[in-house]
């Protein structure tokens, strides 16, 4: 059985800094994509950012220049470090991955949601 199991997120002042991290376990043959999303209080769920297994990335407007994301492929791990912090950054941020279970078999996958709170 596959997870995605994230840590990382806490409490930080506006400017501050988190690091995240979310590493997938079980078995399976390969990932593909892997994102960070985010859900705010009374909001959709939004893309933050992507890496794709080549390494190219995407990121959402409101984070370009702030967050970046990176993949450690021989951990199975995405992170995603948060710098200069904004209190509309607060949000609860799941980890996503698209993992093949098999060699044509895939779907998408969920973190639990860690909680990041930007707040002085």
């Amino acid at each position: 059985q596959v997870q995605l199991v994230e840590s990382g997120g806490g409490l930080v002042q506006p400017g501050g800094s988190l690091r995240l991290s979310c590493t997938a376990s079980g078995r399976f043959f390969s990932i593909d994509t892997m994102g960070w999303y985010r859900q705010a209080p009374g909001k959709q769920r939004e893309q933050v950012a992507r890496i794709e297994s080549d390494g190219s990335t995407n990121y959402a407007d409101s984070v370009k220049g702030r967050f970046t994301i990176s993949r450690d492929n021989a951990k199975n791990t995405v992170y995603l470090q948060m710098n200069s912090l904004k209190p509309e950054d607060t949000a609860v941020y799941y980890c996503n991955a698209h993992i093949f279970t098999e060699r044509f078999r895939s779907r998408d996958y969920w973190g639990q949601g860690t909680q990041v709170t930007v707040s002085s």
